[in-house]
């Protein structure tokens, strides 16, 4: 492949690729992701693992026979997850103490988390969510490589590493950290943008920039 580009989940899958098998990839782009997963990371997954686990239906991970799933503790794990998605500046500027403006008493916020709960609740597998969860927290590039650092020195690609200023879940430091200890990463790729780990989803121009920038790059050598 030309390139490997990927963010978050596939970020880290991109780093694999390119230390596991860099006969395989021309370059890598790796886009709001990490080199291993924080224990902040690992704490915020396990409590959705947790709201979906301790849904009734969800019967064990045995429920695909019943009438419903355990599509409630599904939306608590998504409403816990999309915090981390989102930056704080965004959620303020959006909701602030906003009122839903009905006569519940709710705040705004808590209606737009209600919303995005129910998004995903029904089109979603729980076990599926939960198994990538599981790889997520388990990401750790230096494993039986003698650490992190010996890991990425030894890559022979060009890596394009991509953090986004407000990301929360995947702070810049993370990105940082790649770029610092990979002899072949090219300077931090930084978009500015309110929406925090989303932003990669968000900011569409920006990010299909620096993609084309490092096809470009790999198609000249």
């Amino acid at each position: 492949y030309l390139l490997a580009v990927g963010p978050s989940l596939g970020g880290m899958r991109s780093l694999e690729w390119v230390i596991a098998h860099p006969e395989r990839v021309g370059a890598i782009c790796t886009i709001g992701s990490s080199a291993v997963a924080t224990a902040d990371q690992i704490g915020a997954a396990s409590i959705q693992i947790q709201a979906i686990k301790a849904d009734p239906n969800f019967n064990g991970g045995d429920y695909y026979e019943q009438e419903n799933g355990p599509i409630q503790g599904m939306a608590i794990a998504r409403k816990i997850a999309h915090l981390t998605y989102r930056s704080e500046y965004e959620m303020d500027m959006r909701f602030g103490r906003d009122m839903q403006g009905d006569d519940t008493g709710r705040f705004a916020v808590e209606s737009y988390l209600d919303h995005q709960g129910r998004k995903l609740q029904l089109r979603f597998d729980a076990n599926t969510y939960i198994c990538l969860t599981e790889a997520m927290n388990s990401h750790d590039i230096g494993r039986d490589r003698g650490g992190v650092a010996a890991a990425l020195s030894g890559a022979q690609r060009p890596v394009v590493v991509v953090s986004i200023d407000t990301d929360r879940l995947f702070p810049v430091r993370l990105q940082e950290e790649i770029v610092e200890l990979t002899p072949t990463a090219l300077p931090l790729r930084q978009i500015s943008s309110p929406f925090g780990h989303d932003g990669f989803l968000i900011e569409v121009e920006r990010v299909g920039q620096i993609i084309r920038e490092s096809l470009e790059l790999t198609l000249s050598k």
